[in-house]
C-alpha cells in the first residue's frame, strides 16, 4: 500500500469515527449519562417553544385512569361475557370476569363526563377565538382519550403529554398532532402539566393519577405554585381513595388543606366549580 492509499484509509477512518460526528447527530453521546442535564433541558424546551408558537396561554389539566373504558366498549364486553357465562355456567372464572366487566361499565360514566367536560371548556374558550383553558392530558387511553376527544369534537385544540414506558403507551388519536409530545422524564412532564395550568380536574385513577394529584396539592400547600381549582369528579370513589377528613382528624393536615379540593359528580358541576373559584369569570 502506497502512502497515498494509506492516507486515504486514515482519512476515511477519521471521517466515519464517532469522535468526528457532529454532537447533535451523535445519538450515543446524547444518550450518555454525562448529557442527562442537556436531555432534561431539551425536554423542557421542545414543548415550551411549541406551545409558545401556538399561543397557548393557559390550560386545564385532566387526569384519570388509562383503564377507563368508553361506554360502548364496556357494554360490548359485558354482552360478550354474559353470553359466554350463560353458555358455560359452571366456569367460575367467567363469572368473575363478568362481574369485573360490569364494574367497568359502571365506571364508564367517567369517560363520558371527562369527554363532556373537555367539550364544554374547549367550546367556551377556544371557539371564541381564544387559546385559554386548552385541555391537556397524559396523551394515552381511558380518561385521557375521553378528554382529548371532547376537545376534538368541539373543534378545538388539545395537548397530550405522553411518556415512554416499559409497556409502550400509544398516544390517543384525538390529540392535536402539533401538540402531541413524548417525554422520557416524569419530572419534566409534570412541569409541563402545571406551567400554564389554571385548573386541575381529576377523575378516578390509580398510582399515576394519585401521584399527579398529590404533587399538585403539595405544591399549592407549600406555596410553590399559586392556588388553583382542584376538582375531584366522583364522590364515592374519592371519599375512599383520598380521605382528607381522616388525615385532618389524625393531625396530618390542617383543616384548610382539605379545602384545597372540590368534589363533584359530573362535567357541569366541574365547570361550575372552576367558575366559582374565579368569581364567575376565569382569567383571561
Amino acid at each position: 500500500m502506497n502512502n497515498n492509499d494509506e492516507g486515504k484509509r486514515r482519512e476515511e477512518a477519521i471521517v466515519h469515527g464517532e469522535a468526528y460526528r457532529l454532537a447533535q447527530e451523535d445519538v450515543a453521546f446524547l444518550a450518555s449519562d454525562g448529557l442527562r442535564g442537556v436531555r432534561l433541558q431539551l425536554e423542557l424546551l421542545k414543548p415550551e417553544l411549541a406551545l409558545h408558537e401556538h399561543a397557548i396561554r393557559s390550560t386545564v389539566v385532566v387526569l384519570g385512569s388509562a383503564r377507563t373504558c368508553s361506554p360502548e366498549q364496556a357494554q360490548a364486553e359485558v354482552v360478550q361475557l354474559a353470553a359466554r357465562t350463560q353458555a358455560h355456567p359452571d366456569e367460575p372464572e367467567l363469572a368473575r370476569e363478568l362481574a369485573a366487566a360490569r364494574r367497568r361499565l359502571a365506571g364508564a360514566r367517567y369517560y363520558e363526563e371527562a369527554r363532556r367536560f373537555a367539550e364544554i371548556v374547549s367550546y367556551r374558550f377556544q371557539c371564541e377565538g381564544r387559546r385559554d383553558f386548552v385541555v391537556v392530558t397524559g396523551g394515552g387511553p381511558g380518561i385521557m382519550d375521553a378528554a382529548n376527544r371532547g376537545a376534538y369534537e368541539a373543534g378545538a385544540r388539545s395537548i397530550g403529554l405522553n411518556i415512554t414506558l416499559p409497556r409502550e403507551q400509544r398516544p390517543n388519536s384525538w390529540i392535536t398532532p402539533d401538540l402531541a409530545f413524548r417525554f422520557h422524564y416524569f419530572a419534566v412532564r409534570k412541569m409541563h402539566f402545571m406551567l400554564r395550568a389554571k385548573a386541575l380536574v381529576t377523575f378516578p385513577g390509580g398510582f399515576g393519577t394519585l401521584d399527579e394529584l398529590f404533587e399538585v396539592l403539595t405544591l399549592v400547600q407549600t406555596g410553590k405554585m399559586p392556588r388553583l381549582p382542584i376538582v375531584l369528579v366522583g364522590g364515592a370513589f374519592w371519599r375512599r381513595a383520598c380521605d382528607l377528613g381522616f388525615l385532618v382528624e389524625q393531625g396530618m393536615l390542617d383543616a384548610s388543606d382539605a379545602e384545597l379540593v372540590s368534589v363533584v359528580e359530573n362535567a357541569e358541576q366541574a365547570v361550575a366549580a372552576i367558575h366559582a373559584f374565579y368569581g364567575g369569570e376565569p382569567p383571561a
